[in-house]
This record gives structure tokens, C-alpha cells and sequence, in this order.
């Protein structure tokens, strides 16, 4: 298992993969944990999640420049993602006592309620996009539950993985409760039909959520899948259209465009089409490309040359299916996986990349009538994981949020996760929640209790 620097194409660093004694062995581990560990008062693992915030801000650095190093992203955005990971662990783990309690019912019986336990170890697989924070956020919530986890993350960051061990060993969680595994992907069927492994979470492509899927429907067990998005971006005329325009163009760019959840399908009204697609190609050529260990670098490069080929595939078929591709006015250095920004525009349904997700920095621009229209188009996908609306018409907020296809919809700023509010999608972008209430009971046995007398 090789860490590539995507910036500069030079291998980091290699890494043995554990082989079946391995990982007999973590499974083992892992069991003895949970039975220690889901009998463990609430709020010793409160305080462990609160030491976990506190070595995650000590260790920041280290961790920004692991990820700038294994995937490509800026300093200043590794920077932020351990601060929201620290931020999330405090808030979660403060609300930890509220989210797990007892829910009582009114009866004729003495007592009536439901109380959430812990299912067991839960195994955790992983994208590279978010390598601290897709995986802190869920594992924070399952071992708070008190469930144990094993981390099979991405294959290219396997520096990133092993970090994360050491941090929750670091935060003084029981060798066991929080375990990597350095596996390729053809290992994860064979843990999942372990009758130690309770359930799993799935961060990734429809392909590895379709996989893992399917896989828990054999052996009956709970999944939680977060899968891609093509989220769409919809600005009506009443909008601030500065406003519009920033946000979408943060929502798109964001992580090198590297994003499930990015602002990929910009669907804007007639009216305002030309002034909005000027702002935008305006901040698109006034990105600086680059060395992500650059302070003044805006975005770095593809993740790796796969990605890009991936990428680069799809732009040259849209294009030559009829498309017009603008891209951004950057010169790339001359080594590493970078593509300049781009706007797509022109495409049309026949189109192979009308339905495809773009894991990049490239945005679609569609041109409606009216909001009816707008919402049709955003609706016409497989996929439905977030949505916006910018405008300023109320009745319009309400026929957005009522009939979008999407778990989330966002009004006048950007779609991103909120610690304090559930995430997920719906159709093809998976299902299952993450974060707030609703994440932390996901890998529960939510037990009705009845006491007559």
C-alpha cells in the first residue's frame, strides 16, 4: 500500500497490508473491547471524546500537513477540517447524556420506553476526500453509543488511518475501541461476514456503497451508507446574486472540488444567467493553483492520477458530445496531478456526463425559465444528497424545501454538513444519518421496555 504525494507524484511512503492473522487479530481485539467498553459509564466516554478534541487541536498541524501530503489539500483547509472534527467531538459528546437517553411513553403500565444499546464492533469504510473528518464523525458517535470500530480507510491515505489510531490511543480510549486496518478493498466482504462485525458505514462512491450494501443484506446487518451527490445550485432573480455567486462558487471549489456534497449542477435563471456566470468565471480565474503547502495556494491538485484520468475522461466525451468547456486562465505546475477549474455549459440530457457525478473542480451551468423548471432539472438525477436555493421569495423557500429530492436543502448559502444537525441523502446518495441525534442512535438496538408493575 503506497502514500503518493499527488503534488509532486513522488511515493511517500509503503506500507505492509495486514494479512489474515492481522486481522483475525483486530477482530478479536475489537470484541474483547466492546465488552468492556459498552459497559463503561457514559461519562467516562464522554471525557475520552473530549481528550480526543483536545489531542486532535494539538496534533493540527501534523495532521494538515498528512493530508496535504496524501491527498492534495491546502494547509489552511487540513487546518480547518481538524478544527470542525475537535468542534464536533465537544459538541456531540456534550450532548451525548441527552441523545441516549430513555424515551418514555405514556401507558397503562408502570413504565413504558425505549432505550438505545450498543450493538457491538461497527466497521467503518472510509473515502480520502475528508480523511479526519468522515471518519470522526462517525466513530465518535458509535463509540459514545458504546460500540467498538475498525477503520478501513482509502488506500491512499493510509499515513491518515494510522493517525487517527493513535490519536483515540492518545485521548486514553482502551487498546481495541478504535482500530485501523490496513486492507485493500477486496478484504472488506470477508470482515463484514464476520459474525463479529455488528453493522458498517460506508463514505464513498455508489459503487462501494452498492458493495457494502448488499453484503449487509446477505448477513443481515445494519448499514449506513453516505454516497456521492450532484447537488444542484438554484438561483432565482430575487436572489443577492454577489451572494449567490460567492457561495457557489465556495460550494464548488471547496476541497479542490473534491467533494460528495459540492454544488455540482448550477441551475440559474434566465434573467440573471449571464451576470452570474461572469462573477463566476471572475473567481474561477482568480484562483491560485498550486503547491498546497503554499500559504497563497487557493486549491491544490487531484487526489491522484486516477482521479484526474477519471475526470479528464468525462470533460473530453462531454465535449466532444457537444459541450463547451471553459477552464480557468491558471498555468499548472509541471508536475503533479493539476487541472484548472472549470464551468461546463451546454449539456444536455443525451449526454453521458449529464448523469455522472464530477469528483472535481468543474461545475455544470444550466439556464430555466422559472423555479418549476429549475426543480425538475435538479430532480432529474439519480442521486440526491444536498440541495440549494438562493432567492428571496418565501413562497419559494417553501416549494424548494417541500419538493426538492434531496436530504438536505440549504436556502441562500452554501450545502455543508452541521454538527449539529443529521446528514445523509436519499435515492442512490444512500441512506442512514450521521451526526446529531440521529447518528449517534444509527448503531443502536433501539430495546422497547415495558414494566407492568
Amino acid at each position: 500500500m503506497k502514500s503518493i504525494n499527488p503534488a509532486t507524484g513522488e511515493v511517500i511512503k509503503e506500507y505492509a497490508e495486514l494479512d489474515a492473522g492481522g486481522i483475525e487479530a483486530a477482530l478479536v481485539q475489537a470484541e474483547t473491547a466492546f465488552a468492556r467498553w459498552h459497559k463503561t459509564e457514559l461519562d467516562l466516554r464522554v471525557q475520552r471524546v473530549h481528550n480526543l478534541a483536545d489531542v486532535l487541536e494539538q496534533t493540527a498541524e501534523a495532521s494538515a500537513l498528512l493530508m496535504s501530503t496524501e491527498m492534495g489539500k491546502t494547509l489552511a483547509a487540513g487546518r480547518a477540517e481538524i478544527a470542525k472534527c475537535a468542534k464536533y467531538c465537544r459538541y456531540t459528546a456534550d450532548m451525548a447524556h441527552t441523545y441516549l437517553a430513555d424515551e418514555y411513553v405514556q401507558s397503562e403500565y408502570k413504565k413504558s420506553f425505549t432505550r438505545p444499546l450498543p450493538l457491538g464492533t461497527i466497521l467503518l469504510v472510509m473515502p480520502w476526500n475528508f480523511p479526519f473528518w468522515q471518519v470522526i464523525r462517525v466513530a465518535v458517535a458509535a463509540i459514545l453509543a458504546g460500540n467498538t470500530c475498525l477503520l478501513k480507510h482509502a488506500s491512499n491515505v493510509p499515513g491518515c488511518a494510522l493517525q487517527l489510531e493513535d490519536l483515540f490511543t492518545k485521548a486514553g480510549f482502551p487498546k481495541g475501541v478504535f482500530q485501523t486496518l490496513l486492507v485493500g478493498s477486496d478484504k472488506v466482504e470477508a470482515i463484514l461476514a464476520d459474525e463479529r462485525i455488528m453493522g458498517a458505514s460506508v463514505t464513498g462512491s455508489e459503487r462501494a456503497g452498492s458493495a457494502v450494501g448488499a453484503t449487509c443484506g446477505k448477513y443481515i446487518k445494519p448499514c449506513v451508507l453516505e454516497l456521492g451527490g450532484a447537488d444542484p445550485f438554484i438561483v432565482m432573480p430575487s436572489a443577492d446574486l454577489t451572494a449567490a455567486v460567492e457561495h457557489a462558487f465556495t460550494g464548488r471549489m471547496r476541497n479542490n472540488g473534491q467533494s460528495c456534497i459540492a454544488a455540482k449542477r448550477m441551475i440559474i435563471h434566465t434573467d440573471i444567467y449571464e451576470a452570474f456566470k461572469a462573477g463566476f468565471v471572475a473567481k474561477m480565474n482568480a484562483m491560485k493553483v498550486g503547491d498546497p503547502l503554499n500559504a497563497k495556494t487557493d486549491m491544490g491538485p487531484i487526489s491522484s492520477r486516477r482521479a484526474l484520468a477519471e475526470v479528464t475522461e468525462q470533460m473530453t466525451t462531454a465535449k466532444n458530445q457537444g459541450a463547451t468547456i471553459t477552464h480557468g486562465t491558471q498555468v499548472l505546475p509541471g508536475q503533479g496531478t493539476y487541472m484548472r477549474p472549470a464551468i461546463i455549459e451546454g449539456v444536455t440530457q443525451d449526454m453521458d456526463i449529464y448523469g455522472q457525478e464530477i469528483f472535481a473542480p468543474a461545475a455544470m451551468l444550466f439556464k430555466v425559465e422559472n423555479l418549476d423548471e429549475a426543480i425538475a432539472l435538479a430532480n432529474d438525477s439519480q442521486l440526491g444528497l444536498g440541495s440549494v436555493l438562493f432567492s428571496n421569495n418565501e413562497s419559494e423557500h417553501e416549494q424548494a424545501i417541500n419538493e426538492l429530492e434531496a436530504g438536505s436543502t440549504f436556502i441562500n448559502r452554501f450545502c455543508s454538513s452541521d454538527i449539529r444537525m443529521p446528514f445523509g441523502g436519499i435515492k442512490r446518495s444512500g441512506f442512514g444519518r450521521e451526526m446529531a441525534k440521529q447518528g449517534l442512535r444509527e448503531f443502536t438496538n433501539l430495546k422497547t421496555v415495558v414494566i407492568a408493575n
